[in-house]
C-alpha cells in the first residue's frame, strides 16, 4: 500500500482524536510510523493500525475504515482540486474513479495498485458498486463515497448489498436531492 495511505489516516486520527491517538496506534502496533508518501508499506500495516484504533476507539474496524475514508475526502478535495473540479455531482465523481481517478492516481503515486469498480445503474436510481481487489477494504471505499457526498454537499444512504450481506463486494448508494 501507497505511504500516502498511511499519511492521511495519521492527518485524520490527529486531527480528530489528537497526536496523542496516533502515537497510541503506533504503539499498540509496533510500527515505527515513518511513511513517505511514495514509499510502498506492507498491507499488514494498514491493517495492523485499523485493528488497533477498532480497539482504542471502541468501533468496530469496518466502522474505522468508513469514518476513515469519509474523513479523508475534505483533504483530498484539498490537496488535489484539480481530481474533483470537472465533476457537479459526487455521482459523476463516483462514477469517474476507474476513468479518471484511479489513472490520475497512478501518475502521482507510481505502482499504485488501485481497486476496481463495477457499476449498475438500478431501476429506482440507486447505483450498485461492486468492489473489486484483493485488500477487502470495501467499507474504505463507502467511506470515501460518503465522503465524496458531503464535499457536494448532497445526501446519501448506502447500504450493502444485498443487505443480509456482510462479506459482500456491492454497496448500494441512493443519492437524494434536497
Amino acid at each position: 500500500m501507497k505511504g500516502i495511505v498511511f499519511n492521511l489516516l495519521e492527518d485524520v486520527v490527529c486531527e480528530h482524536h489528537g497526536a496523542e491517538t496516533w502515537e497510541l496506534l503506533l504503539e499498540d502496533t509496533g510500527l515505527d510510523g515513518i511513511y513517505s508518501s511514495l514509499g510502498d508499506y506492507p498491507d499488514s500495516d494498514i491493517q495492523a493500525l485499523v485493528a488497533a484504533a477498532s480497539v482504542r476507539l471502541g468501533q468496530p474496524a469496518s466502522d474505522v475504515l468508513r469514518w476513515f475514508g469519509e474523513a479523508t475526502m475534505p483533504i483530498l478535495k484539498s490537496s488535489y482540486p484539480e481530481l474533483f473540479a470537472p465533476f457537479r455531482s459526487s455521482k459523476a465523481f463516483v462514477l469517474s474513479v476507474n476513468t479518471i481517478i484511479h489513472p490520475e492516481v497512478m501518475k502521482l503515486y507510481s505502482g499504485a495498485r488501485c481497486p476496481f469498480f463495477r457499476f449498475e445503474e438500478m431501476p429506482d436510481g440507486a447505483l450498485r458498486m461492486t468492489y473489486e481487489s484483493s485488500r477487502n477494504l470495501l467499507d474504505l471505499a463507502h467511506g470515501f463515497v460518503a465522503g465524496a457526498a458531503d464535499a457536494w454537499n448532497e445526501k446519501v444512504i448506502i447500504e450493502r448489498f444485498p443487505a443480509d450481506s456482510a462479506q459482500g463486494n456491492d454497496i448500494l448508494i441512493h443519492w437524494f436531492s434536497e
